[in-house]
């Protein structure tokens, strides 16, 4: 029973639990909400999130990762300072998004209102507001490695969502509108009890200073741009579709694909979320060396995990697609001739590819190199929409966005394990040692009592 507790008290397993929280209760919503809208009310729903998504991305890209690594190495008062300037410059950024948004909207009301993004351009602006408290406090809190507070913040908002999601399914059908209103609400109930825990730092936006400022905006230069070609490479597919003649039926049916990879990544964000920290302590005191091995052994233990998991959806790709939305997509489409099976085999093949290109961007951030990360994701971005417009506008396939997903992939490792080994001097034999080595660190945590209680009875 101590081992237990000792495990579930455990970053990794702390962080897991988070993001499991959100995938399985996102994976389950969206498996509803696949099955009672049409496919092209759905895909509506589906720009929706994806719109949100890319400017997220640009909104907590500027302060969030520098934040997590300077609060590393920060003592009490540097601490506040820079909790405050991360408050003050989020709040900033979004208020000129939600300015820029709104301004769109009423001066382009025809051509949005008629196109399948006017839900962004209407509701966007207000959830931005109504999302910032939380999310300022989950980035607060990783920084601090209190995993225990994130999963609540994280259990509350997907949890209180989900029910809405089951309400429209169960009970009383709601329009496309009306889920929107639901996901504002929660998202304000969310923010208001981190704003009354005291957890998102809001409290401390007077204690800003310039130097804390500049220090969060240098960094965030690079990473801002970063994490919009992170987002990038996982929404530019969506939308260049639906920029295409397909429409909003095709962003449906890619839909369903991209959303299996993403239990892929809920081991993939979690156990980035408690390297990051420990890499930049590390790299902060000037310990290469740990830095190296830390890299090393997640590296390896990812990529081990991804292995069966690829191998899992690869063989039970159609059992999935079923499973998440229905018979409806198990078919070839009529409108597109496409079938969501095929691009899901694609999709766990460049699931492979993912622990370590991620992996290297990591490392490059925690080791003050985000300009280099910057570059690498450039790259990829390039390579991602050339391959995107060649898929879609010239060979008229879906199938080939998938594959194009992979050629990206192995580029940004290319160039990652390349600019990573300038600074670190690595063997790439280490990275599957000590993945190996995580695992039975892991595995003697548990039976490592055990078999000492029995040692000690046989004697």
């Amino acid at each position: 029973m101590k081992v237990f507790k000792k495990l579930v008290r455990e970053d990794n397993f702390l962080s897991l639990s988070g993001n499991l929280v959100i995938a399985v209760l996102g994976i389950a919503g969206f498996a509803l909400l696949a099955r009672s809208w049409s496919i092209g009310i759905f895909g509506e729903w589906v720009l929706f999130i994806t719109g949100g998504s890319f400017v997220e991305m640009f909104r907590f890209g500027i302060t969030n990762t520098g934040l997590i690594r300077f609060l590393s190495g920060a003592d009490e008062n540097e601490r506040i300072k820079l909790i405050g300037s991360n408050a003050l410059i989020g709040l900033g950024a979004t208020l000129l998004i939600a300015l820029i948004l709104v301004s769109c909207y009423t001066v382009f009301n025809d051509t949005i209102s008629s196109s399948g993004y006017h839900l962004f351009f209407k509701w966007y602006p207000v959830l931005a507001v109504l999302n910032l408290p939380w999310n300022n406090a989950l980035v607060v809190l990783q920084a601090g490695r209190e995993y225990g507070k994130m999963l609540v913040i994280k259990a509350l908002k997907s949890g209180l969502f989900f029910i809405i999601i089951l309400v429209h399914f169960f009970f009383m059908e709601m329009t496309l509108n009306q889920v929107v209103i639901g996901l504002l609400v929660v998202n304000a109930m969310t923010s208001l009890l981190s704003m009354v825990l005291g957890w998102d730092g809001t409290k401390y936006i007077t204690n800003a200073s310039v130097a804390t400022n500049k220090t969060l905006l240098n960094f965030g230069k690079y990473t801002t741009f970063t994490l919009i070609g992170s987002n990038l490479l996982r929404s530019a597919d969506t939308l260049i579709i639906s920029l295409s003649h397909m429409g909003s039926a095709a962003v449906a049916l890619y839909s369903i694909p991209l959303k299996l990879t993403e239990l892929q990544q809920i081991p993939l964000r979690s156990f980035v979320a408690t390297a990051f920290p420990k890499m930049s302590k590390a790299s902060v005191q000037g310990n290469v060396k740990e830095v190296r091995n830390l890299f090393y052994t997640y590296s390896g233990a990812l990529t081990y995990l991804f292995v069966g998991m690829s191998l899992f959806t690869f063989v039970f790709a159609e059992y999935l697609v079923l499973f998440l939305s229905g018979e409806q997509y198990l078919i070839v489409n009529p409108e597109t001739g496409f079938n969501v099976v095929d691009i899901v085999r694609v999709f766990s093949v460049y699931g492979l590819l993912l622990p370590i290109d991620r992996m290297t961007g990591v490392g490059l951030d925690s080791i003050n190199k985000p300009n280099i990360n910057a570059i690498k994701v450039f790259v990829m971005v390039a390579a991602n929409i050339i391959g995107d417009f060649v898929a879609i506008f010239v060979f008229k396939s879906l199938l080939l966005v998938a594959v194009a997903s992979i050629v990206f992939t192995l580029i940004g490792i290319w160039m990652g394990m390349y600019f990573l080994n300038k600074e670190l001097n690595l063997s790439y034999k280490s990275i599957f040692s000590n993945g190996i080595g995580f695992y039975k660190g892991l595995l003697n945590k548990v039976t490592g009592r055990r078999q000492l209680v029995s040692n000690n009875q046989v004697n």
